[in-house]
């Protein structure tokens, strides 16, 4: 089970989409298998959401269409 501690070393990343300037969007870290942790950007040490990676690129992929 991944714990909020365990988040602490994550390297956090924006889409590609998101304005460089604004601090308001969600950031994604990459390196738990199996699952894609997201987090509000404008709360970097608030609590994330732990989201299956399945469900996650589902999601992305029908944010595209």
């Amino acid at each position: 089970m991944i714990t909020a501690r365990d988040l602490n070393g994550a390297v956090w990343r924006k889409s590609s989409y998101s304005n460089s300037e604004s601090a308001s969007c969600v950031e994604v870290a990459d390196g738990y298998p199996g699952l894609t942790p997201v987090r509000d950007s404008k709360v970097p040490h608030g609590p994330a959401l732990l989201i299956g990676t399945e469900a996650w690129t589902t999601f992305v992929h029908h944010l595209s269409t």
